[in-house]
């Protein structure tokens, strides 16, 4: 699902690295918010007839929605689902993995039908306790006839998360960095574009960076030697903001920001 994939992917791909001891990007990074220019591939879900799918999930999802857990093939952050229905507006979904509970999250629909706020909870993390987040979309597309409110397309239009999962570390040492942030994820990597292996992210298993500049970076996920996205990052002339962007090959999608250095 977008917001689990989402907390790893901003948790990996927004990490830049240096290639110089005095490197611009060396230190603590938080990303923000208020700076991300959202995909404008809308979320697209069906509620109905007491099914739930989820047609642009990276797997897709289409269980019963009656609260019971059923099985996911292919996501590597959950192996069971369950969908809850509230009411017309309100939508709960529990993931888990191997038994445990992993996320949590909550749809509203607004009283009108037009926007979605959607909370979540994700307790996968291998360090630093649960990661919290929220994110408000627009309807770009109505629900069919007869079903659920949340059903019909949506478009992320602002979020937020929790401090540790919007912050990282990085640090070079000769030829190569490591990086490292609150929520236990971490790698060390040459700055050549050799493949090295990711720790504490069950969805991202490889690394490869390259430098293209003193003051960018380009930064390719791995899951099983598959490449799942690529990142470019710059950091500004004086050394407080990196402007970043990011190629999500799993969701066919491109989004925007920036961090500011701690």
């Amino acid at each position: 699902m977008k917001n689990l994939f989402f907390v790893g992917l901003l948790a990996l791909l927004l990490v830049p690295m240096a290639a110089m001891a005095q490197s611009p990007f060396d230190g603590t990074w938080k990303w923000d918010p208020s700076s991300v220019q959202w995909p404008e591939k809308p979320d697209v879900y069906l509620l109905q007839n007491g099914m739930f799918e989820c047609k642009t999930c990276v797997p897709p999802v289409n269980v019963k929605a009656d609260g019971t857990d059923q099985k996911v093939i292919g996501d590597p952050y959950r192996d069971t689902v369950s969908l809850k229905v509230i009411d017309d507006h309100n939508v709960e979904e529990t993931s888990k993995k191997d038994g445990k509970v992993v996320v949590f999250v909550k749809r509203s629909v607004s009283a009108d039908g037009n926007a979605l706020t959607v909370n979540w909870t994700y307790s996968g993390t291998s360090s630093g306790g649960p990661q919290t987040g929220n994110h408000t979309d627009k309807r770009v597309d109505k629900a069919p006839a007869g079903a659920n409110l949340i059903s019909g397309s949506w478009r992320t239009e602002k979020e937020d998360q929790s401090a540790e999962s919007r912050t990282w570390t990085y640090k070079m040492n000769g030829n190569e960095m490591t990086m490292t942030n609150p929520t236990g994820t971490s790698y060390t990597a040459k700055l050549d574009g050799t493949d090295a292996p990711v720790k504490g992210d069950p969805g991202v298993t490889g690394v490869s960076v390259k430098m293209l500049g003193k003051d960018t970076l380009e930064e390719t996920l791995k899951r099983d030697s598959k490449v799942i996205s690529i990142a470019k990052l710059t950091v500004s002339a004086d050394g407080k903001t990196m402007k970043w962007i990011v190629d999500d090959k799993l969701q066919g999608t491109t989004i925007k920001g920036a961090a500011q250095k701690q």
